[in-house]
């Protein structure tokens, strides 16, 4: 198989996108968090507790999607950098190795977003019937 050095500089846009969108989700529920501390320190409530326990696990899981993508980056400069040195079985391994932390982080958000989609449920639970969520 012949790799170009093209080939892995793909990933750069698509990567660079999505630790972005990393980033924003991992802002917002830090803040969601500040406010939920506040609010903590004034009303003490298990439920609200129990969310800033929520948002927690997904900041951890956000920070191991975005370690994921950096790794996919420097992989795959990495990837180019050895192709440009003509070593192509290094490369093409190297470039294999980016695209499954790209896939891994992917994975990651897949879970961090099915216990999102599960919390607003729990939160919405109150408002309607099961059968209508």
């Amino acid at each position: 198989m012949k790799l170009n050095i093209e080939t892995p500089a793909l990933l750069f846009s698509a990567a660079t996108l999505i630790l972005l969108a990393y980033t924003n989700r991992f802002l917002t529920i830090a803040q969601l968090i500040r406010e939920l501390k506040k609010t903590y320190k004034k009303e003490v409530n298990k439920n609200i507790l129990l969310e800033i326990k929520n948002l927690n696990l997904r900041l951890t899981l956000i920070r191991y999607m975005q370690l994921m993508g950096v790794l996919c980056l420097f992989l795959s400069v990495l990837a180019m950098l050895v192709l440009f040195l003509e070593h192509h079985h290094l490369g093409i391994y190297l470039f294999g190795s980016s695209i499954l932390c790209l896939l891994t982080s992917l994975g990651i958000s897949f879970w961090e977003i099915s216990i999102s989609v599960n919390a607003l449920k729990l939160h919405l639970k109150d408002l309607s019937t099961e059968d209508e969520l």
